[in-house]
């Protein structure tokens, strides 16, 4: 019963991790020594990095319910299916934001 809920946390943290990625990724330094301005200033999600967020989400959803890792003795095949398409997309994601950044 309690590793029924390690996944649920899992799957939660998962999924408030690819909320708050994109903000983390797109703060850019204040010209003002006590950064608060940067901080007041929302961060703007395009539309593409909206879609990528909502599929994650769905991806995630729709592993766990055909998966069901909450049954399974071997929580490796959701992981595997489920969770490692997420962090890889995210990581190419991060990845490739930073190289853009160095770019430029």
């Amino acid at each position: 019963m309690f590793s029924g809920i390690q996944e649920i946390l899992l799957i939660l943290l998962i999924i408030v991790a690819i909320l708050f990625l994109p903000r983390l990724m797109s703060r850019k330094q204040s010209s003002s020594p006590s950064g608060t301005d940067a901080r007041k200033t929302p961060a703007i999600l395009s539309g593409r990095l909206r879609l990528a967020v909502v599929l994650s989400v769905i991806w995630l959803l729709l592993s766990a319910a055909y998966h069901e890792p909450w049954r399974l003795q071997d929580i490796r095949v959701f992981l595997y299916f489920g969770v490692g398409p997420i962090v890889v997309l995210w990581g190419g994601i991060w990845i490739f934001s930073g190289y853009k950044k160095n770019r430029g």
